[in-house]
């Protein structure tokens, strides 16, 4: 289990809001909700090397990589294999929160590490105030992960097809 962390609210709007208009999981969303969803966000610093969340983990943020990088790592038969680098501006963890299980994977700082993080607590909370702005963050949170599965099912694809040419069909 990662250790805990000091998260401290962000002030700086006018720097924060141009990341969050080019997330896709903010996508469409009114600049009334972007201010709404800013005063639910938290920011976090790793140190280059440090763990954001280990496999295995209780999902609990949604992360914004506010600078630096960080790479998601999986194990396979103890050889650590990089999934994804993440790199300013993107955005991670949000399907594990939706779906409520365990990170499926490492998270890693590459260099050092500031995250924009919404809290599952605060994501929740919208459902309580802002019905809208839930609806569109989960629609949103939605789409992005299909789009993901998608990418992943066309790299599983493309590794069947070279793996099997020269074989023959398969049945």
């Amino acid at each position: 289990m990662t250790s805990q962390k000091a998260y401290s609210p962000l002030c700086d709007i006018e720097n924060v809001l141009p990341i969050l208009n080019k997330i896709a999981i903010f996508g469409g969303l009114s600049e009334k909700q972007l201010y709404s969803l800013f005063r639910l966000l938290q920011k976090v610093s790793f140190r280059a090397g440090e763990y954001i969340f280990e496999k295995g983990d209780d999902p609990g943020h949604i992360y914004i990589v506010r600078s630096g990088k960080v790479k998601i790592v999986a194990r396979v038969d103890d050889v650590p294999m990089e999934l994804i680098l993440f790199d300013v501006g993107q955005c991670f963890g949000e399907t594990s929160v939706i779906a409520i299980q365990p990170h499926s994977a490492d998270a890693v700082a590459v260099e050092d590490t500031e995250l924009i993080v919404l809290s599952r607590d605060a994501l929740l909370s919208i459902f309580d105030s802002d019905k809208e702005l839930f609806g569109m963050l989960i629609l949103n949170i939605a789409r992005e992960a299909c789009r993901r599965l998608h990418q992943t099912d066309e790299i599983l694809l493309h590794y069947v097809l070279r793996n099997n040419r020269g074989s023959g069909p398969r049945i």
